[in-house]
């Protein structure tokens, strides 16, 4: 094997006689199997990330590796994970020094170090306008193509904003080690923080044995799989569902009302159980004691094997296993914190800060279930159950803006969303508002300042159909921003911080994240704004905004100055009422 040649990589050097597994070669990974998709590559920033950082560096001699460094990529190379550099080198477009220079440099960092699978670089300064510079996604998406993968199998290690906000435009994951000289704010805005380069190799070895079954774990039957929450945390746990699919004969899925939409829409499964729960429902009814026997009575019915109840951080799964054990269910998996006593058969614990769809596999996987080898850990919808999309918004390559949420601390500022409308339109994008039935007002609003206005006029499913169109969707956090990238359609997030954005955010699709991460309201989960005037979100330039569909790749395809025709005539609304939002 050999380092490809190029602008700052080092010089070619035969590789594959050597004896040791530095390479990224198979080897043996144990009573586990790392499951396909969850990551193939990890990708390194060089400065301040694999050796200290001294500006402009052209000398060899002053390489020095970070603590730990090169202990750290062996026990990534002994996984089977494919390397990459990818590194901001503006000292060759400022003539710091030379592309020969540059490449001595990195290869001294390869002595150190070891080899890497691949090294991108960018040459050029900040006022160049590539598209390879960090923040732009060039470089992550130059090194999956190098490492025969794609971005959203790929993670980034580095140690500054730029290497997130490039790894996240492009739909990879990212971890940041930040140096004193990383600023408060871009590390607040990263989604997963760590001390040093051996606590972030330890963090992604960590999540993917997370959602490694045993090898020899194999399971059939009827499963009773649970998720009672709203469209979002349907959609979220889809990869954990579809693992139990892969291995049962046959999925049952008890959801709640506000959830139903979402799992019509879900693949693998069977049957559907549409039944609310008081213990998990934000706006409960009282506690109906002949309803909890009727529900013990239809989970009877369902015949289970086993069950997987699927819950939020902050959900309890004790008070539903209590019934399916009356039930007579035999087998029951849960994430708990809660001593569980005999209600529970495999009691699970997940670290803090895990992305919902991984902490789903998480336990999914603890049971005995995972991803077949064609399947990779995204959010997916069964395209056979999309409807039509409405005929209003014309062709393809739209912006779709959707400024609302059940959620009001979530929900964009409608001020903002006026401005932001006004921006894109005056730019020559087009713009979709979209909304639920009770936004009506709200989405009028916002799209008089140039948008087509399709609130209240869509059910869960048109509005996926509308978002699979779409060049982009400009969306807080809220069931919109994951039917996006169940679709693979980027995101512009307007993130109120009162949840974790590692655990919530739009996961491993392109997504740049705009809002104050630092604000007041940091990880309250407030679900009305704690401080006045919503800070975090309305202080939102929405130039920010047209700059993230630039960095994004999502051009204005309608001529500056253009209207909307106006909405589709005739009703849309479907039998499942409304959006998730």
């Amino acid at each position: 094997m050999f380092t490809p040649r190029g602008l700052g990589n080092p010089p070619a050097v035969r590789r594959d006689h050597e004896r040791d597994q530095r390479r990224s070669a198979p080897v043996d990974r144990g009573p586990h199997r790392f499951p396909p998709g969850l990551f193939d590559a990890v990708l390194l920033d060089r400065d301040g990330t694999l050796v200290e950082d001294v500006p402009y560096n052209g000398d060899p001699e002053k390489v020095r590796p970070v603590p730990g460094a090169r202990e750290a990529l062996d026990r990534l190379r002994a996984a089977g994970l494919r390397l990459a550099v990818v590194t901001n080198q503006s000292g060759l477009a400022r003539g710091m020094f030379t592309a020969d220079q540059l490449r001595r440099v990195n290869a001294r960092v390869e002595e150190l170090l070891g080899p890497f699978d691949t090294w991108q670089v960018c040459p050029h300064g900040e006022r160049d306008g590539c598209a390879c510079r960090k923040p732009a996604p060039g470089l992550v998406r130059a090194a999956a193509r190098a490492l025969g993968t794609s971005p959203t199998r790929c993670v980034m290690v580095g140690d500054i904003g730029a290497d997130m906000d490039a790894a996240a435009a492009a739909g990879a994951a990212g971890i940041m080690v930040p140096t004193p000289a990383t600023r408060p704010a871009e590390v607040a805005s990263a989604p997963t923080v760590v001390d040093d380069l051996p606590a972030a190799v330890a963090r992604i070895l960590d999540r993917i044995g997370l959602v490694a079954a045993p090898a020899s774990a194999s399971r059939r039957g009827t499963v009773l799989v649970v998720r009672s929450d709203a469209a979002g945390d349907l959609l979220v746990t889809g990869p954990g569902i579809r693992a139990v699919a892969a291995g049962a004969d046959r999925v049952v899925l008890l959801c709640g009302p506000r959830g139903r939409a979402a799992a019509d829409l879900l693949p693998g499964i069977d049957e559907i159980i549409e039944w609310p729960l008081p213990w998990i429902d934000g706006h409960p009814a009282p506690v109906d004691p002949d309803d909890i026997h009727r529900l013990t009575d239809r989970l009877t019915t369902a015949d289970a094997d086993e069950a997987v109840i699927f819950t939020s951080f902050h959900q309890s799964p004790l008070p539903l296993a209590l019934l399916l054990r009356m039930a007579g269910v035999p087998r029951i998996s849960a994430i708990s914190d809660d001593y569980p006593g005999s209600l529970l058969d495999i009691r699970h614990r997940v670290p803090t800060g895990v992305p919902e769809p991984e902490r789903a596999l998480s336990l999914a996987a603890a049971a005995g279930f995972t991803l077949p080898d064609d399947d990779e850990p995204a959010l997916r919808l069964r395209a056979d159950r999309l409807p039509a999309a409405p005929a209003g918004p014309g062709e393809p390559g739209y912006v779709v803006l959707h400024p609302g949420s059940s959620v009001q601390t979530r929900a964009c500022p409608p001020e903002l969303a006026i401005r932001i409308v006004r921006v894109l339109h005056g730019a020559g994008y087009r713009v979709v508002v979209t909304g639920g039935p009770d936004e009506r007002e709200l989405t009028a609003r916002v799209a008089a300042a140039g948008g087509l206005d399709l609130g209240g006029r869509t059910g869960l499913g048109e509005l996926a159909a509308i978002i699979a169109r779409a060049g982009a969707l400009v969306v807080g956090n809220t069931g919109p921003a994951h039917l996006a990238a169940a679709l693979r359609v980027p995101v512009v997030s307007l993130f109120a911080p009162t949840v974790p954005y590692g655990q919530w955010g739009p996961y491993r699709v392109p997504t740049v994240r705009l809002g104050d991460a630092g604000a007041a309201c940091r990880d309250t989960r407030a679900t009305r704004c704690p401080v006045p005037g919503h800070p975090c979100l309305s202080a939102v330039e929405p130039g920010r905004v047209l700059s993230a569909l630039r960095l994004l790749g999502v051009p204005a395809d309608a001529p500056a100055g253009a209207v909307f025709a106006g909405p589709p005539r005739g009703p849309a609304v479907t039998a499942t009422g409304g959006v998730a939002r």
